[in-house]
């Protein structure tokens, strides 16, 4: 059986086929750094974590990235409301 997506711009349900035989680049969401993760957060990582050791168990050379929001306006609002840099306010829930 193929492995299928939904693709959003379509709004169609289509196999899955890699730019690059047996290559597969993954560029996922990781945290808004303005508060600790919670439980929600962790759904969306374990889903990327499970697609990416799917398609590695199918053979895959797979390269994951994971972007981390630092600067958005969550976080400017709160270091700002602390009176602290973005940087100091960020670098607590990056560690």
């Amino acid at each position: 059986m193929a492995l299928r997506f939904k693709n959003s711009f379509t709004r169609r349900e289509e196999e899955f086929k890699p730019i690059e035989s047996g290559r597969v680049g993954m560029y996922t969401c990781g945290p808004t750094v303005y508060n600790f993760a919670h439980i929600g957060n962790f759904r969306a990582y374990m889903f990327e974590d499970l697609l990416r050791r799917y398609l590695k168990y199918k053979g895959y050379d797979v390269t994951q990235v994971m972007n981390l929001t630092d600067i958005d306006d969550k976080t400017i609002r709160d270091s700002q409301n602390e009176g602290i840099s973005l940087k100091d306010f960020t670098a607590r829930y990056i560690k």
